[in-house]
């Protein structure tokens, strides 16, 4: 960490150097973990981990939330190393969420002591943990631009944006975060997944409306409409839940995979997800593209076993053989672990 916090205006501005280039002759991986506040972006980040892990993969999580400086993972780099929002606050007089976009500039503008540390990291599948403030990725380019260094650097990665599965049990939270989804990801520019988080308390706060597909899809938006007009609140903003409606639905590019971290069969479907995503089932060297395609194609999936087994799991629409779907995962994990899809 700078021991000097009054130089913090004055590194904000340092210029690069040409460290991308150490890192451009190979490729690395990885994803960028983001969303609101409590939608279980760092109890993802463990269990993805924990997951890939098992799979044999190097992994490493990278901590870039300069407010969380106690995550429940052993990161290999923190953002706390170079700035610490607590002593922002103190010396600069700024409240949160100033002091949080204050030490993200910082970061953007010191790329080149990130890329240092990640040059250690060679060969490890790379998990970043944002901060959740939705402004950092709706607003301002300072993601999106540290997004381009990495990408420069030869680091394929693909933003995951989590939602909580709660904003399901209410039309006008769930309209709101289907616009913050879009606009993040036309902000970043990059590769994007996006997750329906805590799927497995999704009936613990209400019922939902419709079938989860409903929600996971983003299909026939007018369904939504016509719960937001039965709210004495929100039908008085008829014309502007329709434009809003219409605007995702033209756009076309929402849907949301379901997860549970305590789940792996859905952690695998992000895992697939993300891996197609962000380049990684290609591989480096043309005689593993067909392993790792083909081990892919191993995990191709119906909707049923995408989204009906979590309905089935946690919406009481039915049960399923315990046996049979542990046997079922494991020879997925195999599969993946090894790049071969006649793995038993």
């Amino acid at each position: 960490m700078i021991e000097d916090i009054q130089s913090y205006p004055h590194y904000l501005f340092r210029p690069h150097s040409a460290m991308e280039e150490t890192l451009s002759h190979s490729s690395s991986f990885g994803q960028v973990v983001i969303g609101p506040p409590g939608s279980g972006k760092t109890t993802y980040c463990q269990a993805m981990a924990t997951l890939l892990t098992e799979l044999g993969r190097k992994v490493a999580l990278i901590n870039l939330d300069p407010a969380n400086d106690t995550v429940p993972y052993e990161s290999s780099v923190s953002v706390t190393e170079l700035v610490q929002m607590e002593e922002v606050m103190a010396s600069q007089a700024l409240g949160p969420n100033a002091a949080l976009l204050y030490c993200m500039e910082a970061l953007a503008s010191n790329t080149d002591w990130l890329l240092d540390k990640l040059k250690s990291l060679a060969g490890h599948y790379l998990i970043f943990d944002f901060p959740g403030q939705a402004e950092l990725y709706t607003h301002h380019t300072m993601v999106r631009d540290l997004l381009r260094t990495l990408d420069s650097a030869n680091i394929k990665l693909c933003s995951v944006h989590l939602v909580d599965a709660h904003y399901a049990n209410e039309a006008g939270k769930y309209l709101s975060a289907l616009l913050v989804t879009l606009t993040s990801m036309l902000q970043l520019e990059s590769p994007a997944v996006n997750l329906l988080s805590k799927v497995d308390l999704v009936d613990k706060y209400e019922a939902l409306q419709m079938p989860l597909e409903f929600y996971t899809e983003v299909l026939d938006l007018n369904y939504l409409l016509d719960q937001l007009h039965d709210s004495p609140f929100t039908k008085r903003y008829r014309k502007l839940n329709k434009a809003m409606a219409e605007l995702v639905t033209d756009y076309a590019l929402v849907s949301f995979i379901p997860v549970s971290a305590q789940n792996r069969s859905t952690l695998i479907n992000v895992m697939k997800a993300v891996d197609k995503a962000n380049g990684y089932i290609y591989g480096n060297k043309e005689e593993r593209n067909i392993q790792r395609l083909l081990s892919c194609a191993v995990g191709a999936e119906f909707d049923h076993e995408r989204i009906g087994k979590v309905r089935d799991l946690y919406q009481g629409g039915g049960h399923s053989d315990a046996s049979e779907e542990d046997e079922e995962e494991q020879r997925l994990l195999n599969a993946y672990a090894t790049q071969n899809p006649n793995v038993k």
